[in-house]
């Protein structure tokens, strides 16, 4: 691969700074904790991080508020523990992704406290305002995707503003030029700081309908039972309030942007009611780089789901790349989610890994994962996340999957935190018992398995940057083809037999378990996994 194209096949780790490592002891993770950390990360084998947002911010919604784009939020340090971090990275050969959120500021960033002053300031367009009705009622059906409406009336305007996340999240008027000129001056900031790119939050959000018109309601044979129609958001079908085609004018700014730096990437996080066609739009030749699908994030378990998912991509997507992840700081854990009988099990934890790093497209690790850390339920009086509080007790919320890193088991705050502390969220003794310091010491554990397949992934190309296509799915055995080599996953419970082409010929220091009889007999044991060349 070419050096500018590092980041196809890439692993990238995902921090959430908050849980990652408090290195003051406010209980909070912070930017120095994950320096003291980076010798921990590229020990894992990967080939670099993506940051979640530690800008200026209120902290309503933990930093995707965004405040002040060039400062760094006191809570996680200063630029200057920035600027180590990043040096840092770069000494061990680590590539930095930081979030950049366009969509959206805090409601007490300076542009929006300019534009609600009144209809007539030099920022008055810069964010997404419109008259209320005749009779006061807002100016269309739009939903917040954390429930309710998503306008919020301002009287100093006397006028409604968009806000397609918290009320505190005020949308910006992306269509305005104005306004997509001062978000590329943020990202040529971070660009000339030296960061190696950006996941783009919410982007398909960023323009809507230019004449405000009514989503209309989900249809009746959409409302499945996986759609459990407990939030208003998922009522709708979100033909107006994102993913407008205006859209692609501004992401092919932002691309010729960081096509001026060397060797710069953009993966586009993207939500939206047709999430693979979506990617595929984005990602089309000089538009974004990666997209980041929520697919394999929200999708049930099982071979023939991960098929549709990735071999649909690869269908209709040829000219594209993808990004897939199964956990972020979103999402209820894997381990959790995909547990069999609500039961976690290290055998599965250690398949799922290597099946993760062995699709096509490039890969973002969660925090954590490494572990097999499973999912928290958090009690309501300690939960943090509007959004879990506003779905609780029906849903577990987003707290659970963001609870931080367990370090060292017999240490207090299993070493996330010093003592005199209390951690930002609750760590479970079930976290204590899978901190790093106890798998560090079993050669069985998660983390081991979790370094060595990174390894040897190194040195099989086909893995790392090779076409993929799809064997016939029978579940629960996932079987695929990448440049030759071909990879079967058992995803059951159960032992499995399959029978490979002809001529397959085994590798091994892989990790996962198989037994080979006559040569093209396969026996999976209960999620295990076989790699080979076939001839």
């Amino acid at each position: 691969m070419k050096n500018t194209d590092w980041w196809r096949g890439a692993v990238l780790y995902q921090i959430y700074p908050r849980s990652f490592k408090d290195s003051n002891g406010d209980g909070i993770g912070d930017l120095r904790g994950i320096t003291e950390k980076l010798d921990y990360i590229a020990s894992l084998g990967v080939d670099g991080v993506w940051v979640s947002p530690f800008y200026k911010s209120p902290m309503v919604d933990f930093g995707y508020d965004v405040e002040d784009y060039r400062a760094i939020d006191p809570m996680f340090g200063t630029m200057e523990d920035f600027d180590a971090l990043l040096e840092g990275m770069r000494a061990r050969g680590l590539k930095l992704i930081i979030d950049l959120v366009l969509n959206h500021t805090s409601d007490r960033h300076q542009w929006f406290l300019e534009s609600r002053k009144d209809r007539i300031n030099p920022k008055a367009d810069w964010y997404v305002w419109a008259d209320a009705k005749p009779d006061g009622t807002p100016p269309n059906n739009w939903q917040s995707v954390f429930g309710g409406q998503a306008w919020r009336f301002d009287p100093r305007r006397g006028q409604y503003y968009l806000h397609q996340f918290l009320n505190e999240q005020p949308d910006l008027n992306v269509r305005n030029p104005e306004v997509q000129d001062a978000l590329l001056d943020v990202a040529k900031f971070w660009l000339d700081k030296g960061v190696d790119g950006f996941r783009l939050d919410v982007i398909n959000h960023c323009i809507q309908d230019a004449y405000l018109r009514d989503n209309p309601s989900r249809p009746e044979n959409e409302r499945t039972p996986d759609r459990a129609f407990k939030n208003t958001y998922d009522m709708q079908r979100h033909l107006y309030d994102k993913s407008q085609p205006e859209n692609i004018d501004f992401l092919r700014r932002l691309r010729n942007l960081t096509d001026s730096y060397d060797a710069r990437m953009t993966v586009a996080e993207i939500g939206d009611d047709n999430n693979i066609a979506r990617c595929i739009e984005y990602t089309a030749p000089g538009l974004l780089h990666t997209a980041y699908s929520f697919s394999l994030l929200t999708e049930k378990y099982g071979a023939y789901n991960i098929h549709e998912m990735v071999g649909s991509f690869r269908e209709k997507g040829m000219q594209s790349w993808p990004t897939w992840a199964f956990s972020n700081h979103d999402v209820v854990r894997v381990a959790s989610r995909w547990a069999l009988q609500g039961h976690t099990d290290a055998r599965q934890v250690k398949m799922l890994q290597a099946l993760l790093c062995s699709l096509w497209g490039t890969v973002f690790v969660y925090q954590g994962e490494e572990l097999g850390l499973t999912d928290v339920k958090i009690p309501y009086e300690k939960i943090q996340d509007p959004f879990s509080k506003f779905t609780w007790p029906e849903d577990v919320g987003r707290d659970g999957c963001r609870t931080p890193m367990p370090w060292e088991r017999d240490k207090v705050n299993a070493g996330f935190s010093g003592p005199g502390a209390e951690p930002w969220l609750p760590i479970v003794k079930e976290h204590h018992d899978a901190a790093v310091d106890v798998q560090e010491l079993d050669e069985n554990s998660p983390l081991r398995f979790f370094r060595n397949f990174i390894k040897w992934r190194k040195n099989q190309q086909a893995l790392v940057s090779g076409d993929i296509g799809f064997f016939e799915p029978r579940e629960p055995i996932l079987a695929f083809s990448r440049n030759g080599l071909i990879a079967v996953f058992n995803l059951g419970n159960k032992e499995e037999t399959y029978t490979l082409p002809v001529g397959t010929r085994a590798l091994d220091g892989h990790g996962l378990p198989y037994g080979l009889s006559d040569h093209d007999k396969l026996r999976l044991p209960a999620f295990g996994g076989f790699f080979g060349e076939m001839g």
